[in-house]
Formats: C-alpha cells, structure tokens, sequence
C-alpha cells in the first residue's frame, strides 16, 4: 500500500464545509464538462478538480456531493477516511472515474492544507520547481500553431489515415517530440488493433527520435519495438506502480496525477520511475481551471524537462491566436496550483 511522505501525511487540514462548483466548455465535437471540489476551512479554500470525462458521471457528481466529513485531521488522516467514503451514488460507466474523482478531494485537501500552513508542496517535499517544457495536443494540427510560434513543440496522435509521406513531413517539420498511437483507449478513443499495428511501424520507420506513447503491448508489437523500447511510453493502463511493473520496461512513462486517485500512489509511481532511471513527462486530461495549474506545477517539481502535455488550456481553442504563454511556464510555487 502507498504512503505519503512524513512531511505530507503529518500536514494538518481543517475542513469546514464543501461545495461543488460546475464548469463547460464548448468544443466542436462534444461539451466538455468538469466539476471543482472546492473545500473550505480556516478562512481559506483548496480546490480540485473531477476530470470524469463522461456527463452523466459529471452531473450524478454535481447532484449528490458525496463529502460529507468535517473537522480537522492530518492529510494522511483525510486520505485513509476517504478510502471509506463512498463518492458515488451509482457505479460510473467508465472505472477510471474512481480515481479522477478521488483525485478531485486529494488534491483539494493538499491546495487547503498548504494555504492553511502558508507553505507550498515544493517546500515540503523539500524539491524546487523549474521552468515547465510543453507540448501542445491541439487538434488544429501543427501548421496552425507553427505559424504563431515556430518554437512550439506537439505530441500528437497517430491518425489512421496517417501514411509515409505525412509522417515525412512531420519529421521534417523537427517539432514533434511524442506520437501517441492509442492502442489502450478502446474503440471510442483509439485506433482498432490493426490500425495501431500499422502505425506503430510507420512510427517506429519515420521518426527516430519521437517517444511513441501506449503502443500495443502483444507478442506482434513487441516485436516491432524489440530494440526501441527506451523511446516507449504508457499511459492510459498507468494508474498505480502495480500497473507500470506489468508493463514492458521502457524508457519513458507519462505521468497524468489524477489517474493514480492518490496523492501517496502519484508519489510512488514517480519515486520508482526515478530510482529505475525512467524519464517522466506529465499529462493532462482537458482540464478546465486549477486541475491544470496543477498538473503544471507537479511537472515543475519532478519533470519539468520532458515533453510534457501540460500546455495552457488556451491551446485548445477553436482558432491559434498569439499571445499564449510561451514554453517554458514559470512562476511555480506560492501563486501555482497548490496553496494557491
């Protein structure tokens, strides 16, 4: 079982009442709901933020706040009496929604508890934040953002209408750092096995130096990686150090917090990547407010020189304009995500 670090489980945090502050952004193909668990204690409040992808699981989140503890405790304390509070009326259709909404209170308790102690997780954890590398994962596609800033680097997805000449181009283009082929999505966000087969090929022929993210892991692909495997990372089947030590070993993993639902279970994953000399980047799960400040200062404490897919939620807007933040991000800290 994964356990906080002395210095995080012994930070005291009083909780005083709780509500649940409703967001939407409107995207071409589809409404992108998330909800904020903002905690309130001690004249301050701590905010997190439920990344569930699916609406229903939003609204049922939003109809039936599940928090219902008050008092004062230790971090370490909050965490074991979430593992008996039960944060669902009725069983999500997608499981991973556990531990995105697990993650939502986790991280609201750490953003309060570090207000209330006039403190910041670098401090405690005794790390200094960095300036953040990003890529951008826009769906307008490379040219659009090259012609704001030539200087943007991207992880993109492996299309399936990708062929030779396309991936040629965009390894001549020297911008793009990570591929991911989603072979772990299943059909409503990735590639059938075939396709990501074929890709991952394609890939592997046509771009040397690019990180290929969650390939297929079957005896075929294994195969066609036999010799990469240190350009490899995983992603999607990454929720806890059990998961990545069932993996293949590979160079790289993609580190998004709130798949792990816990803070103590994030902290382990990234402590044996780094004892085991695995390279991290973060990622982000189209967050719409402090989620993503915080994604971004995590990276700036434990990987702020991977290719990380943390960029400002301005890069997901319908049209690239220019006056973004620019990569690297800077400024993490007292005024970041946690103990904002």
């Amino acid at each position: 079982m994964a356990h906080l670090p002395q210095p995080l489980a012994e930070l005291p945090v009083q909780v005083d009442a709780c509500v649940l502050e409703p967001l939407s952004f409107a995207t071409p193909r589809f409404e992108r709901l998330t909800t904020i668990v903002a905690l309130s204690g001690g004249g301050r409040t701590g905010r997190g933020e439920d990344v569930a992808y699916e609406p229903d699981t939003q609204l049922e989140h939003r109809a039936n706040a599940p928090f219902a503890l008050t008092g004062t405790a230790r971090l370490g304390e909050w965490s074991t009496r979430l593992d008996d509070v039960e944060l669902f009326s009725a069983e999500p259709s997608n499981h991973a929604s556990h531990d995105y909404r697990r993650w939502a209170y986790e991280s609201a308790l750490l953003d309060l508890g570090l207000q209330q102690a006039g403190t910041t997780l670098g401090a405690l954890l005794g790390r200094t934040p960095a300036p953040v590398r990003f890529c951008v994962s826009s769906g307008l596609g490379p040219a659009a953002w090259l012609a704001v800033d030539p200087a943007t680097e991207f992880k993109l997805d492996a299309g399936e209408e990708w062929d030779a000449e396309h991936i040629a181009t965009l390894e001549a283009l020297d911008r793009v750092r990570v591929v991911d082929i989603k072979a772990h999505y299943g059909d409503a966000w990735g590639l059938d096995p075939e396709t990501a087969h074929h890709q991952l090929a394609l890939v592997l022929a046509g771009m040397p130096d690019v990180v290929i993210e969650d390939p297929p892991v079957d005896d075929r692909a294994l195969a066609l990686l036999a010799g990469h495997l240190d350009r490899v990372a995983f992603d999607a089947p990454v929720h806890a150090l059990a998961d990545i030590l069932h993996l293949p070993q590979t160079g790289w993993m993609n580190i998004k917090p709130s798949r792990f639902g816990t803070i103590a279970r994030l902290l382990e994953a990234i402590e044996h990547c780094e004892r085991q000399g695995i390279k991290l980047y973060g990622g982000g799960q189209f967050e719409l407010a402090i989620g993503r400040r915080q994604i971004q200062e995590l990276a700036s404490l434990f990987y702020p020189a991977g290719p990380n897919d943390v960029a400002p939620g301005g890069y997901n807007a319908l049209t690239a304009e220019p006056g973004l933040p620019q990569s690297p991000l800077v400024g993490f800290g007292q005024s970041a995500g946690f103990g904002a």
